[in-house]
């Protein structure tokens, strides 16, 4: 290993990866998806086109909220304050911005879709959606976060900040029992 590519170690026992030695692992991490052709398809889609499309439901899932959703419980449309709050509601779990879709897209584990099966009918009324098993989604190259979504039609508005780190199961259903109560009609739930 080079020396430019070694983790630094600050403080004696404890050792500090940058940021783009995390990009990097969570890059191989998502690659895990796919077999040795589809990585190789995938680097190429990111290469030409910042994003590629992985298989879900093997080491991840994801859950499909409309704009209008995230906006409503945020109470804002301004990316970097959307940015913030669902940082915070999510504990930092990854999240992806469609913007020609308008969807937010919070990557969680491959059980959830399963597990949460009795809230879907309730949440498709909002227009939010489990992605599991048998769906594609476009994931951006890691590197295309929202500091650089000028004209990029996906990026990550939360990273994932290390392999196999998702959005927690629970933190997502309290942000949908929120949307749930915020987007019900009036005298409805």
């Amino acid at each position: 290993m080079s020396e430019a590519r070694k983790p630094l170690q600050l403080v004696a026992g404890v050792t500090v990866h940058t940021a783009a030695d995390r990009r990097l692992a969570v890059e191989h991490w998502l690659l895990a998806t796919v077999g040795e052709r589809g990585r190789d398809r995938a680097r190429m889609e990111w290469d030409k086109h910042d994003i590629a499309v992985l298989p879900l439901g093997g080491l991840l899932a994801a859950v499909r909220i409309p704009e209008r959703v995230v906006h409503t419980v945020a109470h804002t449309d301004h990316p970097g304050m959307v940015a913030e709050f669902l940082a915070a509601a999510l504990d930092d779990g990854p999240v992806i911005h469609d913007q020609p879709g308008r969807r937010y897209y919070a990557l969680v584990p491959p059980s959830m879709p399963e597990r949460w099966s009795a809230a879907a009918p309730d949440w498709r009324s909002i227009g939010v959606d489990f992605l599991g098993r048998g769906a594609h989604l476009g994931i951006p190259q890691t590197s295309r976060e929202l500091v650089d979504a000028e004209g990029r039609p996906c990026y990550w508005v939360v990273p994932m900040s290390s392999p196999g780190m998702l959005c927690d199961q629970m933190a997502v259903g309290r942000m949908m029992a929120v949307a749930m109560r915020r987007l019900a009609p009036e005298g409805g739930a």
